[in-house]
C-alpha cells in the first residue's frame, strides 16, 4: 500500500497543523513506505517538467531542473534525519519528514487565496505591484512559519532548535532549487548583465 496514512487522514493532518496544532503530526504515517509516498509527487510533478522542457528543445535545463528537485527534496529529508539524530529523537524523524513533504501543498490553496486577495486590493486601488509584493510576502512567511510548526511539532524541539533546522531547510531549498537555475540561464548567457 503506497499511501498507509490514507488521503483523508493526511488531509486533516495537513490542515490540523496549518492551523496551528501539534495534534496534525499524527496524521502522518511513521514508515518508509509512508515518507516515500509524500516524497513520490515532490519528484513525479518536476520529473513530467522537465521531461516536457527537454522535448521542447531544453535539455540542459530540463536535466538540471529536475535533478536540482529531487536533491532539494531529499536534502530537507536528511537535514531532519540529521538534526533528529544530533538531538536524540531518530524515532520522529520519518512522521516529520513526511508530514514536511505533505504540507508542500498548503501552497494550492494558499495560492487560489492570495488570487483573491490580490483581486480585492487592487479593486480597493492599490497597485498591482504592491500587491503582488504584499502577497508574496505574506505567503512566504506563512510557509516558513508553517515548516517551522511542522519541523516543531514533528521533532518535538524547542522553538530556537526548530528555528535552527527551519532556517537549514530553507537555505537547501533555495541552493539547490535557485541556484542551479541562475548557472544554467548564465550558461546559456540569458542573465541581464552577463
Amino acid at each position: 500500500m503506497l499511501n498507509p496514512a490514507g488521503p483523508a487522514k493526511i488531509l486533516r493532518g495537513i490542515l490540523l497543523l496549518a492551523r496551528g496544532k501539534a495534534a496534525g503530526i499524527a496524521a502522518f504515517g511513521n514508515t518508509t513506505e509512508a515518507l516515500t509516498a509524500a516524497i513520490a509527487p515532490l519528484i513525479a510533478f518536476p520529473l513530467v517538467g522537465s521531461v516536457i522542457n527537454g522535448v521542447n528543445g531544453a535539455p540542459l535545463p530540463a536535466i538540471i531542473g529536475f535533478l536540482s528537485r529531487l536533491c532539494a527534496v531529499l536534502a530537507v529529508s536528511a537535514a531532519i534525519y540529521e538534526f533528529a539524530r544530533l538531538t536524540k529523537r531518530e524515532s520522529l524523524w520519518i512522521r516529520t519528514a513526511t508530514a514536511l513533504n505533505w504540507s508542500f501543498w498548503i501552497v494550492v490553496p494558499l495560492l487560489g487565496i492570495a488570487g483573491l486577495l490580490g483581486a480585492i486590493m487592487v479593486s480597493a486601488g492599490m497597485a498591482l505591484p504592491t500587491a503582488e509584493n504584499v502577497l508574496i510576502g505574506l505567503m512566504a512567511g506563512y510557509l516558513l512559519w508553517f515548516g517551522w510548526f511542522t519541523i516543531r511539532a514533528g521533532l518535538q524541539l524547542s522553538i530556537p532548535q526548530a528555528i535552527i533546522l527551519v532556517t537549514i531547510a530553507a537555505a537547501l531549498i533555495i541552493l539547490l532549487t535557485i541556484a542551479p537555475d541562475v548557472l544554467t540561464l548564465a550558461m546559456q548567457g540569458q542573465l541581464p548583465g552577463v
